[in-house]
């Protein structure tokens, strides 16, 4: 009896994740077929996304958001001659003290990091994808100023990665959706 609760509640999940409109993002959609996956990936979505050239950013939280999304985009190294523009726009940073002592001196922080984002193209200047992503990281406060400091730049490291990651997302998101209604990425 156990046995067939676990494979009703297995044929339940499937049934809910296919109902939800659930696709994968690099496999190959063939429609003739019906389904995804015969053993070909797609690299669509991986050749527009490296047509992205990712604006450079002032400050050190976004050059290492910057540097992440490069590796991300572009591993074989800048376009020559890029089609879509990636501009990091805002980068918010708000600090909250918590865990505080009796003498309301805190001994942990949590940082939200907020980062906006627009992708243009660059033959229309059209904005393409505008949105933003947002990180929470936290850390303690301890008594060697040495540790407090390499602490803050690991989670901001961290925080960098999320967002990014987050971004690179999105933007693969919005690739294959642009590509999967219209078929051919010559016409996005």
């Amino acid at each position: 009896m156990l046995q067939h609760k676990k494979i009703f509640s297995a044929l339940g999940a499937l049934l809910i994740i296919t109902g939800c409109g659930f696709e994968p993002l690099y496999v190959e959609r063939k429609p003739d077929e019906g389904w995804y996956y015969k053993g070909e990936f797609d690299t669509s979505i991986t050749d527009e996304m490296e047509k992205i050239r990712v604006e450079p950013v002032s400050e050190r939280f976004g050059q290492l958001l910057r540097n992440n999304l490069l590796d991300s985009f572009t591993p074989k190294g800048t376009p020559t001659n890029p089609r879509y523009r990636l501009v990091i726009g805002d980068i918010d940073k708000q600090v909250v003290q918590q865990a505080l002592r009796d003498d309301i001196t805190a001994t942990r922080e949590r940082v939200r990091y907020r980062v906006n984002y627009y992708l243009y193209d660059n033959e229309t200047n059209k904005q393409l994808v505008r949105g933003n992503s947002m990180a929470y990281v936290s850390y303690d406060i301890l008594a060697n100023p040495y540790s407090t400091t390499f602490a803050q730049k690991k989670i901001e490291q961290n925080a960098a990665d999320i967002i990014s990651n987050d971004i690179s997302l999105r933007m693969g998101a919005y690739f294959h959706s642009v590509m999967t209604k219209r078929g051919d990425p010559q016409n996005l």
